[in-house]
């Protein structure tokens, strides 16, 4: 499979005015309007389905992600679009810059059922994935019967049933949450996790579940733009080497992964989407890819970095 095919944009730098992400800044519209964020994801969409890009991710959190998207799937007509769509976090940040607290996570049966159903009002179809938002292995829908009866049911309604993760203990969640079974069939078949080359420690969960016929997807790639906006000097020198940009280095070793079925990009605008691009034609070397092996953080220190992280 070529990589295009492989490649999933993803809304949570535009549906909403601040996220953790760095680098948005110069590629965002001065004036985050509503309008103005429109604007820009059809931008990027347009582009991105240009080059080939038939995967788009959005969740309930992601402001109005959903709303863009499906204002853009009704203008252009397109049809050949794969959707996927998270509950569990809900956006309260009431579209401002400065709000205390922008998304609440919530585990639970009254909190999907909410979600689901604003999801299916404004999509214009069922998303093809619909995704646990930031599954951690002390999540109550382990121990919750009726949640994942409730998930079943989108299994039975051919919907397929996700999950992401976070955190410095993703691969104890991935091993759990690909053991739960309702009524003797697997509930899970899909996983997005955050992996890249500072937080690779998912990495070999996820290659067993992708050989347990799981999607694997792969979010952060770019380690919230840490990995861009200030690269590691190892990846600066093989970035001038192959006569390319650090995302596209960082990004080509995501693809390097056989066991990654999707990678996801989270592009604040056309700009940052066509340095993006870049790594689907990118083959790193087995030097390159060793050496930037010998960047991946502890876990818990990644993480804690990352938790510091100003939304802006």
């Amino acid at each position: 499979m070529d990589n295009i095919a492989r490649t999933a944009v993803g809304l949570a730098s535009l549906g909403r005015p601040a996220y953790i992400n760095l680098g948005r800044d110069s590629e965002l519209p001065a004036d985050r309007t509503v309008e103005a964020m429109r604007e820009a994801t059809f931008a990027v969409l347009d582009r991105a389905y240009e080059a080939g890009v038939r995967r788009v991710d959005v969740a309930r959190s992601y402001g109005r992600a959903e709303e863009f998207l499906a204002d853009w799937l009704a203008v252009r007509g397109h049809a050949d679009v794969t959707v996927s769509s998270k509950w569990g976090y809900a956006y309260v940040g009431e579209w401002r810059m400065d709000a205390a607290v922008h998304e609440v996570k919530e585990h639970s049966s009254a909190r999907f059922r909410a979600q689901w159903a604003e999801t299916r009002e404004t999509l214009p179809a069922a998303p093809a994935l619909y995704q646990v938002h930031s599954l951690t292995s002390d999540s109550p829908l382990f121990d919750d019967d009726a949640l994942q009866k409730a998930l079943a049911e989108l299994v039975d309604a051919g919907v397929r049933v996700g999950f992401s993760t976070s955190g410095p203990a993703q691969a104890d969640t991935i091993r759990r949450a690909l053991e739960l079974t309702v009524d003797g069939r697997r509930l899970f078949t899909a996983v997005q996790s955050t992996w890249n080359v500072l937080e690779s420690s998912a990495g070999l969960a996820l290659a067993e579940a992708h050989r347990a016929g799981v999607l694997v997807q792969l979010k952060e790639t770019l380690a919230n733009g840490r990995l861009v906006v200030d690269p590691p000097e190892v990846v600066a020198d093989i970035a001038r080497a192959r006569g390319t940009t650090p995302d596209a280095v960082v990004l080509a070793a995501a693809y390097a992964e056989e066991w990654a079925d999707v990678v996801l990009l989270g592009p604040a605008g056309v700009a940052q989407l066509e340095a993006n691009l870049a790594a689907t034609d990118l083959r790193l070397s087995d030097d390159d890819l060793e050496r930037l092996a010998e960047l991946r953080e502890n876990p818990r220190e990644y993480w804690a970095r990352r938790s510091q992280l100003v939304w802006g």
